[in-house]
């Protein structure tokens, strides 16, 4: 069973994504600010939140970093179109996907199952047959999904960490953004750029000394990003 936090001020929007959210595996919580998801967030064991960006109280970006402090579980922020700079701020606070509006139903029970699949650990990226990566100082342990760097726990979003796990499975291979976008959000890439930049941008702020000159993670201009082992370039 898995736990499902829908919050949005509007009613008939909360109503709509629990008719698409209908499934015997889904118990839904129910939120209108963003103040009451952080307030759930606290006394529930949420799986996964579905949160708009515009809310009266505490809007979406806000409860974004409240509950990062809290958790890292899948958040898929709600957004309309006219909000492509606020999408980037919530990716860039730690949110793992964003759904556009209106709804397209089938996108929905997708994106949430795709999330969920990789917060649970049953899908997204390989298998790792020893359960554990290194590459310099970042030490990556599949089993108990752990990160360290120089032997300091890091702490990682469901996505970050596929995203890493990914890139440390193929040192020295440079992988596009549409590519990893396609590994790890099982998507077509449309708008794939952005959202895996913002990622990545996260990655090196929470694994590089210096994000602006990454000893691990390099970008390839023009090409991609790809891991390598700890030599400043």
């Amino acid at each position: 069973m898995y736990n499902i936090l829908i919050c949005d001020d509007e009613k008939d929007i909360v109503n709509a994504l629990k008719i698409y959210l209908t499934d015997p595996n889904y118990r839904l919580f129910e939120a209108y600010t963003g103040k009451q998801a952080v307030k759930l967030m606290r006394e529930q064991e949420i799986h996964l939140v579905l949160m708009d960006i515009m809310m009266p109280e505490m809007d979406g970006i806000s409860a974004m970093v409240a509950i990062r402090e809290l958790s890292n579980v899948p958040v898929i922020l709600l957004t309309a179109k006219s909000e492509d700079t606020d999408k980037i701020l919530g990716l860039n606070v730690g949110a793992d996907d964003y759904i556009t509006k209106p709804f397209n139903p089938v996108e929905v029970a997708a994106r949430v199952r795709s999330q969920l699949r990789r917060y649970m650990q049953l899908g997204g990226g390989q298998a790792v047959q020893s359960g554990l990566l290194q590459i310099g100082g970042i030490e990556l342990d599949d089993k108990a999904k752990s990160v360290t760097l120089d032997g300091e726990p890091v702490s990682l979003t469901p996505t970050e960490y596929e995203i890493l796990k990914l890139l440390m499975m193929h040192p020295g291979q440079v992988f596009s953004p549409k590519e990893i976008y396609q590994q790890i959000w099982k998507d077509l890439p449309y708008g794939s750029e952005n959202t895996v930049a913002v990622h990545i941008r996260h990655i090196r702020e929470k694994l590089e000394i210096n994000p602006a000159e990454p000893r691990y993670l390099k970008v390839v201009w023009g090409q991609g990003y790809k891991m390598e082992g700890g030599n400043v370039s």
